[in-house]
This record gives structure tokens, sequence and C-alpha cells, in this order.
């Protein structure tokens, strides 16, 4: 079981590791994109530490919704909606239990998924954040099945969000702006994706805290 403080480490781990890869994010983006996504996540997890030391939320459900809302008024482009909304699907997922277990974090995971499908109309292989969250996903909800300990289990999650996001190398762009290059946009990692495994690996370090 983890709590409510188990989710602040994994936002406190996001905001460090995003601040880290901030350029780096940017170059990926910088290729295929408006080169600010490294500049406006760093933003926007920096604002959700902020909102969340003010705040104080008593459950998880309540801090990730709180953090969703954050991103999605301060992180522009597409990233905040998407983002914001992934936080969000899983805070509500949650809804007021204290603490949840690993296969509630799997669904909720799975509800966040279904979320940014949603709202940006991707699926596997269009070269997206869902690249780096299906397979992460997917690989949560085997172990869970599998019944391997929750750090095993994350593990799995970030190793399948990190390959996911280096096999949109290859692809070509079917969503986003990015689509807008056409075949240029083959040979450069989607930097959604690759800040999708970002998060889910922080979500690994945040379980071996």
């Amino acid at each position: 079981m983890v709590n409510t403080q188990f989710f602040a480490a994994w936002i406190e781990e996001i905001a460090a590791v995003v601040s880290a890869q901030r350029d780096h994010l940017t170059q990926l983006d910088a290729a295929i994109g408006d080169a600010d996504h490294g500049a406006n996540l760093d933003r926007g997890f920096a604002a959700a530490r902020e909102a969340l030391a003010a705040a104080s939320p008593a459950t998880p459900g309540a801090l990730l919704v709180l953090v969703g809302s954050t991103l999605i008024r301060k992180v522009g482009g597409a990233s905040g909606p998407l983002y914001g909304t992934a936080f969000r699907e899983m805070g509500k997922q949650f809804g007021d239990r204290p603490e949840v277990d690993l296969a509630e974090l799997g669904t909720a995971l799975d509800a966040a998924l279904a979320g940014v499908r949603r709202l940006g109309a991707a699926a596997e292989g269009d070269k997206t954040m869902v690249d780096a969250l299906a397979p992460a996903a997917r690989a949560l909800a085997q172990a869970v099945r599998d019944g391997l300990a929750a750090g095993e289990a994350l593990g799995a999650a970030a190793a399948a969000a990190e390959e996911g996001a280096k096999a949109t190398v290859p692809l070509q762009a079917r969503k986003g702006r990015a689509s807008y290059l056409g075949p240029r946009s083959v040979g450069h990692e989607d930097p959604g994706a690759a800040s999708s495994a970002l998060i889910i690996g922080a979500l690994k370090a945040a379980g071996s805290r």
C-alpha cells in the first residue's frame, strides 16, 4: 500500500528529473516541434510542487487532481491538457482512499492512458506520449498479475516506457505538430514519449525511496 507521501515523493522526483532533462527535452522538441517542451514541463512541475506545498492534500486522489489541474493551467501547448488530464484521471480513479495498492495504481495508470487517448485521439504507433504510456501500463498490469513486488513492478513499467519512447525514433508522426513534417519526422525520438518515460521512471524512483 502507498499513501499521499508516496505520490508527493513522485511529484518531487518528476520535478527534479524534468529540470535535469529540460534542455534534452527541448532539443528533442526542436527537431519536430516548437522547441518548448522541456521549458513548459519544467515550469509546470515546479508549479505543481508549489501548489502541493501550499495545499497539503490529504489523499493520493486529491494530490493528483491538484497536480493535474495545475499542469493544465501552467503548461502551454498540448502538453498541459494531456499531462493534466492524465494526473486528474489517476486522481479521480483513487477517489478519497487514504492508501492504494499496486493493482489500484495499475488501474489508475490505465485511466490516465485512456484520458490521454481520448483527448489526443492518438494510438500506439502515432509517435506520441501514448507510445511510452501504453507499454508502461501493460507492464505494470502484467507485473501485478505475476505477483511481483512493488519495486520490481515499477521497474518493469519504467523499462517498458523507456523502450516505448526509443521505439518512436523510426516512426513517422501521425498526430500533433510533428505530423506536419511528414517523413521528416522519422529519425527523431518523440519528446512527449521521452518525457512520459521520465515520469514513469520517476515513479520507480519514488518507490525506491
